[in-house]
């Protein structure tokens, strides 16, 4: 018996098991009704499991047109590799399909620009998969900030410490332009960078530079370090990095005037200048930075994966849209075009 609205999954890779985790926690409250991949038999293999954890038959789509055709799904969720998004999108959107896309939206900003478009042109729902936001942790700072009590922002740290092994890189296409869009800022630190910019706000220049480690073989870049002026007229660094064995937690320390946040592990820690500290969010949790990169629990995914259906029930945004996830994708080309011309650069944030 199917329960409020239905949905699909596009893509069977890592992320794909997660949102199958997901849909189980929330069977209640939605449907899945089945899985779609290239051909490569995993969807087959997880909509078996699948249709265990969530109660009823998972079917497996032969293609994007069968999933288009079918009345019955509301929405998908798109957890396909960068390159795969407008050609899945596409039909989806043109059939009313309201899209939940995994991040990132695409492999360059133009392309995730032409994506939003033709959602908002489409009359449909995009909302992107950001899960650090649904942290306690990050709700709370983002409450903090937005009540005002903490004055002005001076100073923005984001630090992303990860790890990944050789053979993470080894898998076809992984680290390359050409499928990814990009190394540790589009598939890595991306995350933490939405989770940031959600807090601080958008970032007007940015000068930076980017390497290839020798602890990798691979394209694109797997180590960052940047400095960043924000609009509001604060400063920042960001250094990122799956070169950092054995991988740590994602860190955002934000300094105002009257208190100082650090979010880490998924906990906030608030340092008031009267003297006060405070600690929200519960134990620390894994957050996928070591080499295990799937080692972090589903229950962001279905936060993310309830307000979404919430959002399409109420007719309202489901809080990342694609137009704000544009801002991420922004930053990290021009951290890209800064490290290759060695000159900062300015951002167009509209």
């Amino acid at each position: 018996m199917r329960t409020g609205k239905t949905f699909v999954i596009v893509g069977a890779g890592m992320v794909a098991r997660t949102h199958v985790l997901a849909a189980a926690a929330c069977a209640d409250k939605m449907t899945l009704k089945g899985l779609v991949d290239g051909g490569s038999g995993r969807a087959a293999r997880l909509a078996e499991e699948a249709s265990k954890l969530v109660g009823n038959d998972v079917a497996v789509y032969r293609s994007i047109e069968e999933v288009a055709d079918d009345p019955e799904v509301d929405f998908a969720i798109v957890a396909t590799p960068p390159n795969a998004r407008a050609s899945v999108v596409h039909p989806l959107a043109s059939a009313g399909k309201h899209i939940l896309l995994e991040k990132p939206v695409a492999r360059t900003t133009a392309e995730a620009e032409e994506v939003v478009a033709f959602c908002r042109s489409a009359g449909v729902t995009l909302g992107i998969v950001f899960q650090h936001r649904m942290r306690a942790a990050s709700l709370k700072a983002n409450e903090l900030v937005a009540g005002g009590t903490l004055s002005a922002l001076g100073v923005c740290e984001i630090s992303v410490p990860w790890w990944r092994t050789q053979a993470y890189y080894d898998e076809p296409g992984r680290g390359t332009r050409e499928r990814d869009g990009g190394g540790v800022l589009i598939s890595q630190a991306i995350h933490t960078i939405d989770l940031a910019l959600s807090l601080a706000g958008p970032v007007a220049r940015v000068q930076a530079m980017a390497a290839t480690t020798r602890f990798h073989r691979m394209e694109t870049e797997d180590f960052v370090s940047a400095g960043l002026r924000f609009e509001n007229g604060a400063v920042g660094s960001l250094v990122a990095s799956t070169a950092s064995f054995p991988g740590g937690a994602e860190t955002i320390t934000l300094h105002f005037e009257k208190a100082s946040l650090r979010l880490a592990s998924g906990v906030l820690h608030v340092d008031w200048r009267d003297g006060r500290s405070e600690a929200f969010g519960g134990a620390a949790s894994g957050t996928g930075g070591g080499a295990d990169p799937m080692a972090f629990t589903h229950e962001w995914h279905q936060a993310v994966l309830e307000d979404f259906v919430d959002a399409l029930v109420s007719e309202r945004e489901p809080v990342v849209t694609g137009k704000a996830a544009l801002h991420s994708h922004r930053l990290i080309d021009a951290i890209v075009k800064s490290a290759e011309g060695g000159k900062e650069v300015e951002l167009r944030n509209d």
